[in-house]
């Protein structure tokens, strides 16, 4: 049974979408809670790593005291 031509390029486009697709780590609801992009916590828009603001609305919960977030 010969394979029909299409799959192997198929096949290698949907591989090389699961390799390419970043994760998100920042939650939506944060977003819209504060009213803030994901930078004003994170180091970068594609990173889990938190900034001095993002450290400290992790322990409060809220932007009150904590450094001034990016904009």
């Amino acid at each position: 049974m010969k394979m029909p031509r299409w799959i192997f390029p198929v096949a290698m486009a949907l591989c090389g979408l699961l390799i390419n697709v970043s994760r998100s780590y920042a939650k939506p609801e944060y977003t819209k809670k504060e009213k803030k992009p994901c930078t004003a916590c994170h180091v970068s828009a594609k990173s889990k790593d938190l900034n001095d603001a993002g450290k400290c609305w992790e322990k409060k919960k809220s932007f009150d005291g904590c450094p001034a977030p990016k904009k």
